[in-house]
């Protein structure tokens, strides 16, 4: 038991098949972590800049990606850093945070979605009372409440993996989450609290998902009568599926190898699926929505080719110059 407390650092043993190719690996994923902060940055200084974009659906969009932002941020550096490491060792207190950085985003991102999916709802199915239900202060509001109520509740899950008494401190995974601590507790009996409080976020945030699907199945009734209303859902609501879609089967599919997974896959298939989540999503998100939202999509085509134009001017300005 003396060993027990004195447990002040963790082993992460899933970098173990990366040591003969991770320069590979380190290139590739800074490359991926740079296109995740620059499609996610651009899209939320567009929306902040523009004036135009300062509407409940791009404000919640901004939101959005400033998760994004917030949860490879608890992943990608320490990931660059491990890569290039010969000893993958991460701190009690530092496995705690990620921990909680990484389960307050992909939680927040789905309540988020399903702020995304009322916004939708209201703006289709009682369109002469969007802008009363959906002011600029509210959504702010409903956005904060929503990713505020979902640190606390993983926060109070981090707190009760705190408190257990740890045997091992070797993590078979890439980077820390609260399955792979707890399944370390020298007590399985200690772990019921943390089982109980598990399951509560789990029907709370299967709640959101049954939340989503409601106003979705109310959204698609309400555009089969009406052309107009048809058109408005393949603009916007598109977009909040596919992304809704994107982000579900990668957290399922982590989910299931986590608790169901075999032993025998490779450990490679092992860690891309365990870090689907932190790269598909966050790249795929803002590029969809850059691309399919005709307000964000007219302004970005506006930047670059007022910033072409100008780059023309000056050089024929520097050619006329020098002639």
């Amino acid at each position: 038991m003396n060993n027990v407390s004195v447990i002040t650092m963790f082993f992460l043993s899933g970098f173990n098949e990366t040591i003969s190719h991770r320069f590979v690996l380190f290139f590739l994923s800074l490359l991926c972590y740079c296109i995740i902060c620059l499609v996610n940055v651009s899209l939320i200084v567009t929306i902040i800049l523009d004036t135009n974009l300062h509407e409940p659906m791009y404000i919640l969009l901004c939101v959005f990606c400033m998760n994004a932002l917030y949860g490879t941020a608890g992943f990608f550096p320490r990931f660059l850093w491990d890569l290039l490491s010969d000893v993958h060792l991460i701190s009690y207190y530092g496995c705690l945070i990620q921990n909680q950085v990484i389960y307050s985003f992909v939680c927040g991102e789905l309540s988020i979605l399903a702020v995304m999916a009322y916004d939708r709802y209201v703006a289709i199915c009682q369109p002469l009372k969007y802008h009363s239900i959906m002011s600029k202060q509210r959504v702010i509001r409903f956005a904060c409440f929503s990713w505020f109520t979902t640190f606390c509740i993983m926060a109070v899950n981090t707190f009760l993996t705190f408190r257990l008494k740890l045997c091992s401190p070797y993590i078979s995974r890439l980077f820390c989450v609260n399955w792979s601590i707890v399944q370390l507790a020298c007590f399985p009996a200690q772990t019921t609290i943390n089982a109980i409080s598990a399951n509560i976020a789990i029907i709370i945030y299967c709640l959101h998902g049954v939340f989503i699907v409601w106003s979705y199945m109310y959204i698609i009734q309400t555009c089969v009568k009406s052309i107009e209303n048809r058109a408005k859902f393949m603009q916007t609501c598109v977009p909040h599926l596919v992304s809704l879609f994107t982000f579900v089967v990668a957290i399922l599919t982590d989910v299931i190898n986590m608790r169901l997974g075999s032993k025998e896959l490779p450990r490679t298939l092992q860690n891309f699926i365990a870090i689907e989540f932190l790269v598909i999503p966050p790249i795929m998100n803002p590029l969809i929505y850059g691309f399919k939202l005709t307000k964000i999509r007219k302004r970005i085509y506006s930047v670059v080719i007022f910033k072409r134009t100008n780059f023309c001017f000056l050089q024929s300005e520097n050619s006329f110059t020098h002639s």
